[in-house]
């Protein structure tokens, strides 16, 4: 009832699981993961224990091979498990029993697995296969173009489509540094859950991810600087623009990036992220209010 696919990233270390399924809540279910340790999928009639198991043994210094092979030795319903394995080396992992639902299987390739059951054909591993072969970017843009792609069209889950997850790890990779979840965004529950998946991760990827192109850094003048000071006036940031971009206005900009959450973009050195450019074009913002601390009452 699920399709997913566990990845790698030999030159950053990251590891991580993309899954949708025609299932609610598939995040809470078959993701599991560590950095530096391994990432695994635990669907098809699913051994949740697989996970929390199977990142113990890899810890212990097992082969992804190894890992899979003993998860399932020791299942009495081994036949109704798809379990997948990546380790920290990239070394993968699977295993699709028998008496899973027809079309069941799966593809290891190099630093990957993709599988999935109850599928509507074999294509959508395939095509997942080749989306994460072939996709230039980091391990994210990697697994949702998997994932995208065994969504398409005449590929998928049978039964149709209700939630999707993404989760990568990175050792400190969290908002402050205190976990490994670099990124961890799940649908629970929608009529379209990989393009939800796709739209939270775009907003994500501008709060908490550093890795924009610096070609994309746009200088604040001219019409640019135009047009955000009349968003600045319209939420109430700014009351009288100065003629030029002035302190006034780059103290109204912080203002704004606070409050929308986007601190990880600010830059005090006249520019902007076009990211954040869109965005505020796009979306505008929440309007200014007033933030005082407790203490200060």
């Amino acid at each position: 009832m699920t399709f997913s696919i566990v990845g790698y990233d030999p030159n950053t270390g990251d590891l991580g699981v993309a899954v949708q399924s025609k299932f609610i809540c598939v995040g809470a279910l078959v993701p599991w993961g560590q950095a530096n340790v391994g990432a695994i999928a635990t669907q098809a009639y699913a051994n949740i224990s697989y996970g929390p198991n199977g990142l113990e043994l890899l810890r212990s210094g097992m082969k992804a091979k190894k890992v899979v092979t003993k998860l399932v030795e020791e299942d009495s319903e081994k036949e109704s498990r798809q379990v997948a394995v990546v380790d920290a080396n990239g070394k993968a992992e699977c295993f699709t029993g028998k008496d899973c639902f027809e079309w069941a299987g799966h593809i290891v390739g190099e630093n990957y697995s993709v599988q999935g059951n109850i599928l509507i054909s074999e294509e959508t591993v395939e095509s997942m296969a080749k989306a994460f072969e072939t996709k230039r970017g980091g391990l994210a843009d990697k697994l949702l173009a998997a994932l995208a792609a065994g969504g398409k069209e005449g590929r998928g889950d049978r039964r149709g489509k209700q939630s999707a997850s993404l989760l990568v790890l990175r050792e400190k990779g969290s908002y402050g540094g205190y976990t490994d979840r670099l990124i961890d965004i799940r649908v629970d529950e929608h009529p379209e859950p990989i393009k939800e998946l796709h739209r939270i991760f775009n907003l994500y990827d501008m709060i908490f991810l550093t890795r924009e192109d610096r070609d994309q850094l746009l200088t604040i003048e001219g019409e640019i600087s135009m047009n955000i000071k009349e968003i600045l006036i319209e939420l109430g940031y700014l009351e009288i623009p100065s003629d030029e971009w002035s302190s006034n206005e780059t103290d109204a900009l912080e203002n704004w990036v606070g409050i929308n959450n986007f601190e990880n973009k600010w830059r005090p050195d006249g520019r902007i992220w076009k990211s954040i450019y869109d965005y505020m074009l796009r979306e505008k913002g929440t309007p200014a209010i007033s933030l005082r601390k407790m203490s200060e009452l």
